[in-house]
């Protein structure tokens, strides 16, 4: 693919080890790094995909695969990004299977937070009849990454939020000891509460939460 070939040359040619070193530990060298920090990569991103907008169009899908599948994080973010803007009101049925893909691989809170807010979120708008198999299969699911997912998607639903699918799923996972969950449940609790105040408030008062979520879930109350 064109687009993949012009994307690699640029961000190698302009990669640093100076500054990959930093961005890696910063990821706790879950990654390897090129060392372009976010406002140039995205200019250089940018600047390529204008000039293949077309074949992005034409071949979204494999194309974020292809650099999902690359080792270093910043063709990651790209795949996501244009997963973002490409899938956005048009995905298809089917794409619940890709984004799960996407949630399991090279999972880590920057991709998965990204992934679950932007990608998942938008999907289940498009599609709300498949909120409760996708929603269930994740929330059962013994990955964590899909667990948290399951309980961040909904942070851009603003008053649309379901607040009982999102009280259910909190009171399932309340109990875990993995930071990354007890952090997703008082995440989308303080998220939610900017809409329902009271709602909210009644609910961690009720529910034995861990500390962790609920002191981030009343950080604004």
């Amino acid at each position: 693919m064109n687009f993949i070939s012009e994307l690699e040359r640029v961000f190698h040619e302009n990669a640093s080890a100076e500054l990959a070193a930093p961005m890696e530990a910063y990821m706790k060298n879950n990654f390897p790094f090129l060392g372009i920090k976010t406002t140039p990569r995205r200019t250089l991103f940018k600047e390529i995909w204008n000039l293949h907008k077309e074949e992005i169009k034409q071949n979204t899908r494999a194309i974020a695969l292809e650099l999902y599948n690359k080792k270093e994080r910043e063709f990651h973010y790209c795949a996501i990004e244009i997963l973002m803007k490409e899938l956005k009101k048009k995905n298809q049925k089917e794409d619940s299977k890709l984004i799960e893909k996407l949630i399991v691989t090279h999972s880590w809170w920057d991709s998965v937070d990204t992934i679950a807010k932007y990608l998942l979120g938008n999907y289940l708008a498009q599609f709300p009849n498949e909120i409760h198999n996708v929603i269930n299969r994740f929330s059962n699911s013994d990955n964590i990454w899909l667990n948290r997912s399951s309980i961040l998607f909904q942070l851009d639903y603003k008053t649309k939020t379901d607040s009982e699918l999102l009280f259910s799923l909190c009171e399932k996972h309340k109990d875990s000891k993995e930071f990354f969950i007890q952090k997703a449940i008082g995440w989308a609790l303080r998220d939610y509460s900017r809409f329902n105040p009271k709602g909210v408030t009644d609910f961690v008062t009720t529910t034995d939460l861990k500390p962790l979520s609920k002191r981030e879930a009343l950080r604004n109350l």
